[in-house]
């Protein structure tokens, strides 16, 4: 695969580049790239679970002239999908027997189905049995790659280490245990069935109308845990997107790859940051008891996108929270 480089993403010299889309992190599309290309270049797609990150996908892909279905569990919301370019098909993967009849067949999937915040039987009806029915359901088809996204939240690490890919992923909440379970019933697919799975762990999502400790900052109900220095690790919306992009056209099955930006960051720091951007006074320190009931399930450490950068060549359109928050600022500050 080596070959020259562009836009810091390796080239290889034996594919001929058709076309790069800079929107979406490192969006190459290569002619003749590997299983799943047909049609001169058009794709077969098919998104289960079309919200914050999946439509949005979808829409790019969809921009790049590929042919991209959209699965929700009901019909609302159809238009929206259809403005961006997918075609709406209706079924839920709890549910075997509502996919058997959607159209197909597919030549790429993307699992990003959400479980709306549920406890561990929604996870474990959601992740575990809703991705043994995807893969039974697509037992028949000509699928040429598989990708899930799954969360940094396996990691466990407490000690603010630097997490890799091969870092045990022993997470301390039953919800986190559900989606380790989950990834090891892809990976049993993969090698048994030669099911094409790639997994992608996803740091925190933020972007447009997203991330948790930005939208408390701005409603002045931010605390800061502890001394603040436990590790938040990020990742903005679009480059979810184009690592999925990435990790479809060049992702090697049965791996997994860290999808998170350049640099983790305490807590302390990321307000103080915002607090300078916005001049506000930082948010106050926890109380023993507000700290006492957040410390449950809390992990502190710097997780690693090496192999994402190095083997799936993905760089990123916001390499920090800087970049990407900066952009969100320049939102709120804008007048309606």
């Amino acid at each position: 695969m080596a070959g020259v480089r562009e836009n810091g993403c390796p080239i290889p010299n034996r594919l001929k580049k058709l076309r790069c889309a800079r929107s979406f992190g490192c969006g190459h599309f290569w002619l003749g790239a590997g299983p799943g290309l047909r049609h001169g270049g058009r794709v077969r797609v098919l998104i289960v679970g079309c919200g914050y990150v999946g439509l949005p996908l979808g829409a790019e892909l969809a921009r790049r002239g590929h042919v991209v279905s959209g699965l929700r569990r009901t019909a609302e919301g159809a238009e929206e999908l259809v403005a961006a370019g997918l075609t709406p098909v209706v079924g839920d993967v709890t549910r075997l027997e509502t996919l058997q009849g959607l159209p197909g067949p597919f030549d790429w999937v993307v699992n990003t189905v959400s479980s709306s915040k549920g406890g561990p039987e929604v996870y474990r009806s959601v992740y575990v049995e809703g991705t043994r029915n995807l893969i039974a359901w697509l037992a028949g088809m000509p699928v040429r790659k598989f990708v899930y996204t799954s969360s940094t939240s396996v990691y466990g690490q407490s000690d603010g280490a630097e997490v890799m890919e091969e870092s045990p992923a022993e997470p301390g909440t039953e919800t986190g245990r559900l989606l380790i379970e989950t990834e090891e019933v892809l990976r049993t697919a993969a090698r048994a069935d030669n099911f094409p799975a790639v997994v992608l762990r996803v740091a925190g999502i933020y972007g447009p109308g997203r991330g948790h400790l930005f939208q408390q900052f701005l409603r002045d109900e931010a605390r800061i845990s502890g001394d603040g220095g436990r590790l938040i690790n990020m990742i903005h919306r679009d480059d979810v997107v184009g690592a999925i992009i990435a990790a479809l056209e060049r992702g090697e099955p049965g791996r997994t790859y860290n999808v998170v930006d350049d640099e983790g960051v305490t807590q302390l720091a990321f307000f103080q940051w915002l607090a300078a951007q916005m001049g506000k006074p930082l948010p106050p320190f926890a109380s023993a008891a507000e700290n006492a009931a957040r410390k449950r399930g809390l992990t502190n450490k710097r997780v690693a996108n090496r192999r994402l950068r190095e083997e799936l060549g993905c760089g990123l359109k916001y390499p920090t929270f800087r970049e990407g928050y900066a952009e969100e600022l320049a939102r709120v500050k804008r007048p309606a």
